[in-house]
């Protein structure tokens, strides 16, 4: 098998090749290291390539391979890292210039458990500073670029994740979600990308952004992406905010369908501009979810954007003042200027602004609860428009002006139910839009199970990228 070949290969696809001995997990890094060589310089998805330890973990997953005892399907498969997670021995920099760069001394829970299944880590991801923004840059390591069109942001925050799974540069990635930082860029990349159940991934250290925050899968195959929920869910009593335990095996349930299903279709939160190409991709969606033998029903959202955007960013902005108290006044010009400013507007909040925000947060999560007993899915754009081009902070709008309300994602941040970002197809121009889908609290199985189904009934390969 080629090296192209294996860099291309699915977590799932190399594993069926270790096992009948086609590739190994040497082969496999080895193609990936080189394709990385070649290819972050155009991206700049890749913070730090840690070669040595990662052959050497490969080295060890190709010997289990050989005895027929490996961890798990995930045993020997490269996984790059979001620099906002902690990797021990790498820095954990937050993408500032002004955090301490000292190595770390231990693994975030969803790095500890991948390495339990063998999983190679062997890369770190760029993401904007502290991941305050929806496209991914930042002063310590520069812009990242969409590997489907350069010009173009990969999205964010955990943009260098997407970029780097779309680009063939490991086919699983850690990444996080605080606002829709995984499902984001899973739409701009053209990925399949999962913020569980809060909770249902166990996070540490706690992210400033409290229960807000998430840390989630990003892959090219809803298989790989529950085999990644598989292991990234095992408890860690690191967590403070730990779900349950769950022995569920989210890759066994995968083929269960959608006949049947309930599903109601919220195309647009509000009043808000849609872009025609993401619109009609989605009602597809939602047509092939009929032919599958759902329900599919249009629904008006309980809630708007607008309401969900003033209620989000007073939980977002309240935050990040807090890098205020934590790094002196003199530094704070080192900080990216937008999340500065951001800062500056949370430290001005009075404190019943932050209580009347929790309380609609509250009104928006027994809302969407109550729709959720009367549908198994809700789908939607995962965001209103295709990716942008890089050096924006927003889409322009059809008035010649930025586009705050871009994505529908961080509703979800707030209710704290399950979504799901899949492709819904590529635009006239070839580029990838996301189909969001969300199910009540604790059914990420529902979620994972109707992206198959949609997988399965769409076919086609992923192009290798950049093109």
């Amino acid at each position: 098998m080629s090296a192209t070949d294996l860099t291309q290969a699915s977590a799932a696809e190399l594993s069926a090749l270790y096992r009948s001995k086609a590739a190994s997990p040497v082969e496999a890094l080895s193609a990936v290291l080189a394709r990385a060589e070649r290819v972050n310089p155009r991206i700049n998805a890749l913070t730090l390539v840690d070669a040595e330890a990662a052959m050497a973990a490969a080295r060890e997953s190709e010997a289990r391979w050989s005895r027929g005892e490996p961890r798990s399907p995930l045993d020997g498969t490269p996984v790059s890292i979001k620099e906002l997670v902690r990797t021990k021995g790498w820095p954990h920099t937050m993408a500032s210039l002004l955090t301490d760069k000292t190595p770390a001394a231990e693994d975030a829970p969803a790095v500890a458990r991948l390495r339990e299944a063998g999983a190679v880590i062997y890369a770190q991801n760029t993401s904007p500073e502290y991941g305050f923004k929806g496209v991914t840059d930042s002063p310590l390591h520069g812009v990242t670029r969409n590997p489907w069109n350069l010009d173009l942001t990969p999205g964010g925050s955990s943009g260098g994740s997407g970029a780097a799974v779309a680009a063939g540069l490991g086919p699983l990635a850690v990444g996080t979600d605080g606002g829709g930082s995984v499902r984001i860029p899973s739409a701009f990349c053209g990925l399949v990308g999962l913020k569980a159940t809060y909770g249902r991934v166990p996070a540490w250290p706690s992210s400033m952004h409290g229960d807000l925050a998430n840390v989630g899968p990003m892959t090219r195959t809803t298989l790989d992406c529950a085999l990644m929920l598989n292991a990234m869910s095992k408890p860690d009593p690191r967590d403070p905010f730990a779900a349950a335990p769950d022995a569920t095996d989210y890759a066994a349930k995968l083929d269960g369908g959608v006949k049947g299903l309930k599903v109601a279709l919220v195309m647009k939160f509000g009043d808000v501009f849609l872009d025609p190409e993401v619109e009609a991709l989605v009602v597809a969606a939602a047509k092939t979810l009929e032919g599958l033998g759902a329900h599919v029903e249009p629904i008006a959202s309980p809630t708007e954007a607008a309401d969900v955007g003033r209620t989000f960013v007073a939980h977002w902005f309240s935050a990040l003042q807090r890098l205020l108290q934590l790094y002196p006044a003199d530094k704070h010009a080192l900080f990216d200027p937008g999340l500065l400013q951001n800062a500056r507007v949370g430290e001005q909040y009075t404190v019943q602004t932050l209580v009347d925000a929790m309380a609609a947060r509250r009104e928006m999560s027994t809302a969407w609860n109550l729709v959720f007993t009367r549908y198994d899915l809700v789908i939607s754009p995962t965001l209103n428009v295709l990716p942008f081009a890089v050096g924006q902070a927003f889409p322009t709008g059809p008035d010649g002006k930025p586009n705050p309300a871009w994505s529908n994602t961080a509703l979800f941040n707030l209710t704290r139910h399950p979504a799901l970002s899949r492709p819904a197809g590529l635009s006239a121009s070839g580029l990838p839009a996301g189909l969001q889908i969300a199910a009540a609290h604790y059914r990420d199985d529902l979620v994972l199970r109707a992206s198959a189904a949609l997988e399965a009934a769409q076919g086609g390969a992923f192009p290798v990228l950049p093109a």
